[in-house]
């Protein structure tokens, strides 16, 4: 199967019953029903309820070309009939979401329509502004600036932390919050490695910032978590 090139004057639901022909060429021809939706990213969902397809797709794609659309519905039908994904389609659509001013334009709308849920620095145990301004003076003679702190709603073990580029925020587990829990154990899951430069002023895009030990160490952490306290 190759990926056609839909034509330009196809409407989005007569794309989508050209591939399911196609996809299902004896199953009868269900009705389409596609909606573009103001996302907060750039997921998009299909479904099928008595006999009617019905898509909702972000609509940072409202305005793609059209062998965009179709390989978006190569993949969107393939999952919901659970098929094989072509390989010329989801190269194609991961070529077009990873252009840069597509990740530009995605960036900007998790800014606008994302939300964001930031406890605050202020843990039980642990206070992340204090740490982050301890390693900043120690490490980066206090260039850095300081993003949003706060601590995950739930306790990760998988997920030590991370960094939202859109909200210039760094979320750590709460499995650090801990008295057991020493701070330099806490200070290494800090920085995650997709953190803004040192240097920078400007967080509205993310840069490597660790070292390549980091990863390990922190699985190393999360290893020692897990293990049980003798009686």
């Amino acid at each position: 199967m190759q990926v056609q090139s839909a034509l330009l004057f196809e409407s989005p639901e007569q794309i989508y019953a050209r591939v399911f022909r196609e996809l299902r060429p004896r199953t009868p021809m269900p009705e389409f029903v596609i909606h573009y939706r103001r996302f907060a990213n750039a997921n998009s969902f299909i479904r099928m309820r008595d006999g009617i397809i019905e898509a909702r797709i972000t609509d940072v794609l409202q305005g793609a070309p059209a062998p965009i659309q179709e390989a978006l519905a190569w993949i969107l039908l393939a999952k919901l009939f659970r098929r094989e994904i072509p390989p010329a389609a989801s190269d194609r659509y991961r070529r077009w979401m990873n252009r840069s001013d597509v990740r530009r334009h995605l960036h900007l709308l998790r800014q606008a329509r994302g939300r964001k849920y930031i406890s605050g620095p202020q843990g039980q145990h642990h206070n992340l502004d204090e740490l982050f301004e301890e390693l900043n003076l120690r490490f980066f003679h206090g260039l850095m600036g300081r993003p949003e702190l706060g601590w995950s709603r739930s306790v990760s073990r998988r997920l030590l932390g991370h960094f939202d580029p859109s909200h210039n925020a760094i979320i750590i587990s709460r499995i650090f919050d801990s008295p057991a829990v020493p701070r330099l154990a806490l200070g290494i899951c800090r920085v995650p490695r997709d953190a803004p430069p040192p240097t920078s002023v400007d967080h509205s895009a993310p840069a490597a910032a660790s070292t390549p030990r980091l990863p390990r160490r922190r699985k190393t952490i999360s290893r020692n978590l897990k293990k049980p306290r003798p009686s």
